[in-house]
């Protein structure tokens, strides 16, 4: 295991890195490793909050790695909570949100941290995410919902056309995330902020147990002016949903924190149209996939998945 890097000043870091761990052991003392590895330039502390894991997570970080400051929860608070509580005691001028399931490249860390000085007006910025072959991970950055891009997502177009800009407007098209470019939503993986800001905000709303609280925050953001920015020199390997292994309950999940994102930031008189569209999204899959799975045998996983959202709708239909 890495030792602690020597460019990093204990006494006055400018940054507090804080990773929100469950039941990831390998992945967060790998990510872990290549946090320390790769930057030589930015002085900052990390903190791991472990909510409540199972598999020696907690034991495991504190003996590869003393330098780091670990909070072994007895319970699982969710990654807004602990984020919001690990936050509330920081000291240093800026904040790094970093997935467990991640690995730091080469000058990330280093690269992101200029990258937010050089533009305050972005208040949060993020960088670019791979998978483990180097194939691009979009998964790094959004644009919000809107009434155009529920009615693609429900209807399927933003499916067929993954590449269209019109039809798939949330992921973008087809762009590569090889550019800067000004975004509304950087993802909690890899995310970069002030700790005044942080404040400001208040933290994550704790009403997103799981899914869609960075994407609440960034709208936050910018209804006080800021612009969130991302930069492709500041890369990482994200594997995403290392903690979460069931789909459908996955699915519903990200369901629930949709609705809610509509409810708090679409004009009242649309929300009913975003409740619609998410049912159609949901309601759609299920009844085709199933039919065909009665019909040809074919896809019955797929079927049950979207069969067991369905009957969980009366659930996230209405948000947090």
């Amino acid at each position: 295991m890495s030792q602690e890097n020597p460019n990093v000043s204990p006494e006055r870091p400018d940054l507090t890195v804080i990773i929100v761990s469950f039941n990831t052991r390998d992945l967060t003392l790998k990510a872990l490793e290549t946090l320390y590895d790769t930057t030589k330039e930015t002085s900052f502390q990390t903190v791991v909050f472990d909510n409540a894991s199972s598999d020696g997570s907690a034991e495991a970080i504190a003996e590869a790695f003393p330098q780091v400051a670990l909070i072994a929860s007895t319970e699982n608070l969710g990654f807004a909570k602990a984020n919001n509580l690990v936050a509330a005691e920081a000291t240093t001028d800026w904040i790094l949100l970093l997935n467990p399931d991640t690995e730091c490249h080469a000058g990330a860390v280093d690269n992101l941290m200029a990258f937010s000085k050089a533009n305050p007006r972005a208040g949060i910025t993020g960088g670019r995410t791979v998978f483990p072959d180097g194939s691009l991970n979009i998964a790094s950055c959004w644009m919000r919902i809107t009434p155009w891009s529920a009615f693609c997502n429900a209807v399927g177009l933003s499916s067929i056309f993954p590449g269209s800009k019109l039809f798939n407007s949330e992921a973008m098209g087809s762009w590569q995330r090889d550019t800067v470019r000004e975004v509304d939503i950087v993802v909690g993986c890899f995310m970069m902020l002030p700790r005044a800001l942080w404040d400001q905000l208040g933290g994550f709303d704790l009403r997103y147990f799981m899914y869609g609280e960075e994407a609440d925050l960034c709208l936050r953001a910018k209804a006080l002016g800021y612009q969130p920015m991302v930069t492709p020199d500041a890369e990482i390997m994200h594997l995403v949903g290392a903690s979460s292994k069931a789909q459908a309950r996955k699915y519903s999940m990200i369901a629930k924190a949709r609705m809610t994102l509509i409810q708090d930031h679409w004009p009242p008189a649309a929300v009913p149209f975003g409740r619609a569209m998410l049912q159609l999204w949901a309601g759609s899959r299920a009844a085709a996939l199933g039919s065909i799975a009665k019909l040809s045998g074919k896809k019955r996983d797929s079927a049950q998945k979207w069969i067991e959202i369905w009957q969980d709708r009366k659930d996230w239909r209405q948000g947090y």
